[in-house]
């Protein structure tokens, strides 16, 4: 009865504002219709839905993966700016926090911080942490987020993710020796695929057509390059830890060691969880060929007497 009566008033505030011009599309009405209490409950969706998960793990295997790999990196982030932060607790954190959230019904896992140095450099600490989460919870208790997403404009916020962009990348260079710059750059350039390809896919379907149905061949009469960009950005996270770590080793002359990253680069591109759409067997085999050539080359040029890098 509480929400219902909560409902109603915020649903008569609503129709006020959505015969002006205070949200976009005069959709104020729609946005105050969803505010209210919203109490949380233990769901037994997430049962039911473990029943039908097996064709779901092609996904999910990746995307899990990934939010590793992201977590430790972010770990890594916050531990070149000062602070270190057990990794094992904070990804203990982040598993059961997915777990309670599912339970309860949400479909969004937990994330860990990306951009700490962004943040600690602005003064956030802990407690901008701690109200950040009582913010949101809020939001979510009270059926208020369509509504701030009509009010806030997307320009308000697209500044504060440049800014903590721009922290990341220089952080990348500065926290790392200058002479694996080199295997930073070559570690960001499967992420800058992906991200042309998804808006070349993005601009072909506004369109309402497809890479597919135009063809691979009239895009690149136009320089687009849409097969190279699709496998050299698949997986793009592993893909640009692998490709960094080979340039890295091989920049101090530890062939043996970038022979290893080659061939699990190999593995990983076999069965595509890098350079590949989807996870199978044999879904890449001649990028996995390719990474498996340059092993093999690290290896033969590897010599146990060879003078250490130059500092």
């Amino acid at each position: 009865p509480g929400g219902g009566v909560c409902r109603g008033g915020w649903g008569m505030i609503g129709a006020g504002l959505g015969g002006g011009d205070s949200l976009k599309g005069g959709e104020g009405g729609k946005c105050f219709a969803q505010c209210g209490l919203h109490l949380l409950w233990v769901s037994a969706y997430v049962v039911r839905g473990l029943e039908s998960i097996a064709p779901r793990l092609a996904t999910a295997i990746p995307l899990v993966i990934y939010k590793f790999t992201e977590a430790m990196n972010n770990v890594e982030g916050a531990s070149a700016a000062g602070d270190n932060y057990n990794l094992r607790k904070i990804l203990a954190a982040d598993g059961i926090g997915a777990i309670v959230g599912s339970m309860l019904g949400s479909p969004f896992p937990p994330a860990v911080y990306i951009g700490h140095p962004g943040w600690k450099s602005v003064g956030g600490r802990i407690g901008y942490s701690f109200a950040t989460g009582i913010a949101i919870a809020l939001v979510c208790f009270l059926g208020l987020t369509a509504l701030l997403l009509n009010l806030i404009p997307l320009v308000a916020i697209l500044p504060i993710l440049l800014y903590i962009g721009l922290v990341i990348g220089a952080q990348a260079f500065q926290a790392s020796p200058a002479k694996h710059a080199p295997a930073v750059v070559l570690a960001i350039i499967p992420n800058i695929a992906e991200w042309a390809k998804i808006n070349i896919d993005g601009g072909l379907g506004a369109a309402g057509t497809s890479a597919d149905k135009v063809g691979m061949a009239a895009l690149g009469q136009v320089g687009v390059v849409y097969q190279g960009l699709a496998t050299l950005g698949g997986g793009s996270v592993l893909a640009g830890m692998v490709l960094g770590a080979m340039a890295a080793f091989i920049i101090d002359r530890k062939l043996m060691q970038a022979a290893i990253v080659a061939f699990i680069g190999a593995a990983l591109s076999f069965i595509g969880l890098i350079h590949g759409p989807h996870l199978g067997w044999m879904v890449s085999p001649l990028v996995a060929l390719g990474y498996v050539m340059f092993g093999a080359v690290c290896l033969l040029m590897c010599r146990p007497d060879a003078p250490p890098a130059p500092a």
